[in-house]
C-alpha cells in the first residue's frame, strides 16, 4: 500500500511539474512576444527621430531648395510658383467684394463689406452649393454656367442691383484649388484636374475667362480681380488683421505654404517689376523632400501604395491625409509580431481606415483606463478587449508619429524664415550673426484642422520653433491662426487688386 502512495504522489508531482513548464514556457513565450512588440515600438522612435541638430538641417534643406526653385523652373522639389500677388490687403480696402472658393464637390460664395479700417471681425455672408456629379465630368460651359448662375442668385439676393453704376463692375476673387499655372494675378491655365473633376475640354484653357464669359451670358457684372490658390487666401487674409504677417502655412488634410518673397530674389523671372518690390510665391511645399528627413518602413510602404509614389514626400510625412495610415500600418506589424489582437481584424488591414482624427481622439485620451482607446478599437478595427498595456503602447506610436510630424512641420516653417532673413542668421546668403542684428516682429498665418483641432500636434510644433530658433528670436515669431482664409482672403485679394482706385468705391 505504502509502495502505491508513494507512487501515486511521484505522478501528480510529475504532472505537476509537467504543469508547470507548460505555463512557464507559456509566459517566456509570451514575455518573448511582447519583447517584440516593445522592439517595433523602439524601432520606430529611432527611425523617427528629430533632434534639433536634424531639424537644423532640415530648416536648411528648405531654404537652399527655395532658392533653387526660384532660379529656375525644374530646379528644385519645390514649385516655387508666382502668384502675381504684389498687394496684400492692410486693411484701407472700402467696398464689397465677393468670392469664389472651389475645391471639391461644392463651392462656395461669400460677400464681404469692407469699411476702409482693419476690422477685428469681417461682416459678411456666405452660401454653399453642392456640384451636381454630371457637371464634375461634363463641359467646361456646363460646369461655369452653372457657378455663374448660382452667382447671380447670390448677387441678386442684395436687393436692387441698380444700384451699382455701369461703370463699375462688381469684383471677385477666385479660389480655385487645382494645379494652375498662372499668368496674371487675374488669370492662369488649368493643368489638371484632381479631386473627381475629369472635363477635358478645360484642360489648358485660362480659367477666369471662362468663368468670366460663363457671368456674362447669364448677365451678372462682375470680373475676377484675383485667381489663387487656399494658401495665397490665407497669408492675405493674416496680413489684413497684422502688416507682420509674411507667409501662410495650411496643415490640415494636405499642407501647403506660401510667403512673400523680395521681386529681385525671384531669379527665374529677370526683369519682373512690382509697385510693391515683392511678391507672394506659392511654394507648393508637400513635394519637398531632403536625405535629413527621418523616413521609416512604414512611410516608404505607404508611398509605394499611394496614387503618387516618389511624390509629395513631405506631405505624407507630416499632413493629415497620412498620419493616421502609418499608424495603422505600425499597429498591423505589431500584431504580425504578437498576438496582441487575437484574432486580429480584417479592418485592420483597410488603407486609411484609422483617420488622424481618431488618432488625435487616442493621443489625447485622458481617462485612466484609456476608455477612448478601447472605444475606438473597438468600434472603429473592430478590435475587442484590448489590454490596458496594449492601449498604452498605441497611444506611444500615435505620439512618435505625431511628434515627428510637428516638428518636421516647424522646421519647414523656419527654413521659410531663413530664406527671407527672418531667423536671426540673417536669410540664406546673410553673414551677420544673430548677436548683431535686431530681430523683426514675424507672424505666420496658420490654417488648417491638423494645427487648430490636434492639441498635442500644435503643442509639439510651438516647442520644436523654440529648440530651433532659440528663445530669444522664437519671442519675435508668432503663429496666428486665420479662419477661412480659403474664400475670405480671395475677397480681400479682389479689393487689393481692384481696378477702382479706393475713393471711387461706393459701398453698396
Amino acid at each position: 500500500m505504502g509502495k502505491v502512495v508513494v507512487g501515486l504522489a511521484v505522478g501528480v508531482a510529475v504532472a505537476a511539474c509537467a504543469v508547470a513548464t507548460v505555463v512557464v514556457g507559456r509566459r517566456i513565450r509570451s514575455r518573448r512576444k511582447w519583447r517584440r512588440v516593445v522592439g517595433v515600438l523602439k524601432e520606430l522612435e529611432q527611425s523617427c527621430e528629430t533632434t534639433v541638430g536634424r531639424l537644423r538641417q532640415v530648416v536648411d534643406a528648405m531654404a537652399v531648395e527655395m532658392h533653387a526653385g526660384l532660379a529656375s523652373d525644374g530646379g528644385s522639389k519645390l514649385k516655387m510658383l508666382l502668384t502675381f500677388v504684389d498687394k496684400l490687403p492692410n486693411g484701407s480696402e472700402k467696398g464689397t467684394y465677393y468670392a469664389l472658393d472651389l475645391g471639391g464637390t461644392n463651392f462656395r460664395v461669400l460677400r464681404v463689406k469692407l469699411e476702409g479700417t482693419r476690422s477685428s471681425t469681417l461682416e459678411h455672408d456666405v452660401y454653399r452649393q453642392a456640384i451636381p456629379q454630371d457637371l464634375m465630368t461634363g463641359s467646361s460651359e456646363d460646369l461655369f454656367d452653372f457657378i455663374a448662375s448660382s452667382l447671380k442668385e447670390f448677387v441678386e439676393r442684395e436687393g436692387d442691383i441698380s444700384e451699382l453704376s455701369l461703370d463699375r463692375r462688381r469684383e471677385l476673387g477666385f479660389t480655385f484649388s487645382f494645379p494652375v499655372k498662372q499668368m496674371s494675378v487675374s488669370s492662369g491655365t488649368l493643368l489638371k484636374w484632381t479631386k473627381g473633376f475629369s472635363i477635358e475640354d478645360m484642360v489648358g484653357r485660362e480659367i477666369a475667362g471662362c468663368l468670366e464669359e460663363a457671368m456674362t451670358r447669364k448677365g451678372l457684372n462682375m470680373r475676377v480681380a484675383a485667381l489663387v490658390n487656399d494658401s495665397v487666401g490665407s497669408l492675405a487674409l493674416g496680413h489684413y488683421h497684422d502688416t507682420d504677417t509674411v507667409a501662410a502655412v495650411i496643415i490640415g488634410t494636405g499642407t501647403n505654404a506660401c510667403y512673400l518673397e523680395r521681386t529681385d530674389a525671384i531669379i527665374k523671372s529677370q526683369g519682373l517689376l512690382t509697385t510693391s518690390g515683392g511678391m507672394v510665391v506659392n511654394m507648393e511645399w508637400g513635394n519637398f523632400w531632403s536625405s535629413h528627413l527621418p523616413r521609416t518602413v512604414y512611410d516608404i510602404e505607404l508611398d509605394a501604395d499611394s496614387p503618387n509614389p516618389n511624390d509629395q514626400g513631405f506631405e505624407k510625412l507630416i499632413s493629415g491625409m497620412y498620419l493616421g495610415d502609418v499608424v495603422r500600418r505600425v499597429i498591423v506589424r505589431m500584431s504580425q509580431e504578437s498576438d496582441i489582437f487575437d484574432p486580429i481584424s480584417s479592418k485592420l488591414s483597410m488603407p486609411f481606415i484609422l483617420r488622424t482624427p481618431l488618432i488625435a481622439a487616442m493621443h489625447e485620451d485622458d481617462s485612466p483606463d484609456l476608455e477612448e482607446v478601447q472605444r475606438i478599437l473597438r468600434d472603429n478595427l473592430e478590435i475587442p478587449d484590448v489590454p490596458l498595456k496594449v492601449r498604452k503602447l498605441i497611444v506611444k506610436v500615435c505620439d512618435v508619429v505625431t511628434r515627428r510630424a510637428a516638428r518636421l512641420a516647424a522646421a519647414g516653417i523656419v527654413g521659410i524664415l531663413k530664406k527671407i532673413g527672418r531667423d536671426g542668421s540673417g536669410g540664406i546668403a546673410g553673414g551677420r550673426s544673430r548677436s548683431d542684428q535686431k530681430m523683426r516682429r514675424t507672424v505666420v498665418a496658420m490654417e488648417g484642422g491638423l494645427y487648430t483641432g490636434y492639441t498635442m500636434f500644435r503643442d509639439y510644433l510651438h516647442e520644436a520653433l523654440t529648440e530651433i530658433l532659440g528663445e530669444d528670436i522664437a519671442q519675435h515669431v508668432i503663429i496666428k491662426v486665420t479662419e477661412d482664409g480659403s474664400a475670405m482672403g480671395a475677397a480681400l485679394l479682389a479689393a487689393s487688386h481692384s481696378a477702382y482706385p479706393v475713393d471711387s468705391v461706393q459701398l453698396l
